[in-house]
């Protein structure tokens, strides 16, 4: 008993934080780039350097000087994900006695989802434009469940990251453009997993923990558009690193009463909670090039700074004995990653606009670190769209695009990384993921 004492207070935390990306986001990592129908028709091709309407501010806020007056797009992306997961194996923590895990194999673990924008221009001279924009930039949401083998790791997880921009565009002059965004995000964490039971502690029950927090931080945005000579168009914009400050609480239902009794110092008890995580930044090139008066091409690339999330440390508030247990840690050890895409735009008619689109996102996960709470992989984009323009009325835009994901593999020994006990609390787990998304985006546009 003595032994087991050692070795839990760290393990049964690290039991409760469930996986901060259970599920898989349209793009690499957990980021959202689903904010502009017109934008995915392309497969995000051009998007710093588009001049088709302000949803491309996004990347860019200097377009929103694409305004032609009072104007309002209003967008949103119905992702639809496929996740398969096939468990080879699994066991408890050794400290609990090491035995076979049963279950079934997941399904449905991915939820289908809306990812809206809503852009709002409104001009305050012939060259300076005020905007305005709501955006979620960062977001995803997983459930395995409490019956799959690898419930120790993971069983429910939501993130989101809501972001609204105010942002002061301005026309140099007929070949540059700039503009820069003050933003407030407003993020939330929900973590939930299976505690183990233990024939050691003669124990016959799983307990659940969940952990919930939140915060509301600040980034900002800057940009820059050149029009060299008139039809090509090269657009840079910066998104910056947002640093979240998250506080909640960790709830525990269900835990065996041998364990209980063993202290709150080992995180079965309820407690306020800490976390602080850095969403990463967005650098995007792009590049616009008519090649006549009906086609022109479009290229980006996009640098996510995604090395800014090293590791997540959740820390505990002390308990009713004055003691507080140990932080709880998860590596993640990201890569700063490239998004690459090129797409054509076709004007069919003065009415109608044809779009298409092929993009290569890479994942910043690292093999030996990837788990159920980053089971990513290299993505490639395939993208169609089109809009049509109601005269007066305005113009709605449609897109599809499918994403096909590697095929990627999680093998946890138990000790992992580097022989750490942060995989101590909850055992070993091989399992095979196979993994795909389609994305149906609409949008309206009009101007007052």
């Amino acid at each position: 008993m003595m032994k087991l004492k050692a070795v839990l207070p760290t393990k049964l935390s690290i039991a409760v934080a469930a996986a901060l990306f259970s599920g898989q986001a349209m793009s690499a990592g957990f980021a959202l780039n689903d904010h502009s129908a017109t934008a995915s028709g392309n497969a995000l091709a051009g998007a710093a350097a588009g001049r088709s309407d302000i949803s491309f501010s996004f990347w860019n806020p200097a377009l929103f000087t694409n305004a032609k007056g009072i104007e309002l797009y209003g967008s949103g992306a119905w992702v639809m994900p496929e996740m398969d997961v096939t468990v080879n194996s699994a066991s408890a923590p050794a400290s609990f006695g090491g035995f076979p895990v049963s279950g079934s194999n997941p399904s449905g673990v991915v939820d289908d989802s809306l990812v809206p924008s809503i852009y709002f221009a409104y001009p305050l001279s012939e060259k300076t434009v005020l905007g305005t924009s709501l955006n979620v930039p960062f977001g995803l949401s997983g459930k395995y469940g409490t019956d799959w083998p690898g419930r120790f790791h993971s069983a429910k997880t939501g993130v989101e990251d809501i972001s609204l921009s105010a942002t002061l565009a301005h026309q140099l002059n007929q070949k540059w453009a700039i503009g820069a965004s003050v933003q407030v995000h407003s993020g939330e964490v929900q973590l939930d997993s299976v505690i183990p039971d233990s024939p050691l502690l003669s124990t016959d029950k799983e307990g659940y923990g969940d952990l919930d927090a939140d915060d509301v931080t600040y980034g900002f945005a800057l940009g820059a558009m050149f029009e060299p000579v008139k039809g090509t168009r090269l657009g840079l914009g910066y998104r910056s690193e947002v640093d979240f400050d998250f506080e909640g609480d960790a709830k525990f239902t269900d835990v065996s009463p041998a364990l209980g009794s063993m202290g709150a110092n080992l995180g079965i008890d309820d407690a306020a909670i800490s976390d602080s995580l850095s969403f990463p930044s967005v650098l995007t090139l792009s590049a616009e090039h008519e090649l006549n008066d009906k086609l022109m091409l479009g290229v980006t690339a996009m640098r996510t700074g995604w090395s800014s999330l090293d590791e997540m440390r959740i820390k505990y508030e002390e308990g009713a004995d004055g003691k507080a247990q140990n932080d709880t840690v998860l590596t993640f050890d990201f890569e700063d990653q490239w998004f690459y895409s090129a797409g054509l735009t076709y004007q069919m008619s003065e009415a109608l606009t044809l779009r298409s689109g092929l993009a290569v996102d890479n994942s910043p996960a690292k093999d030996e670190y990837r788990s159920p709470r980053t089971p990513d992989g290299d993505r490639k984009w395939f993208s169609v769209g089109a809009s049509y323009r109601l005269g007066s009325a305005g113009e709605i835009t449609a897109a599809y695009t499918h994403v096909a994901v590697d095929d990627v593999s999680v093998v946890r020994d138990g000790s992992f990384p580097n022989g750490s006990t942060e995989d101590g609390a909850r055992g070993e787990l091989d399992a095979d993921y196979e993994t795909s998304a389609d994305v149906i985006s609409i949008a309206y546009n009009m101007s007052f």
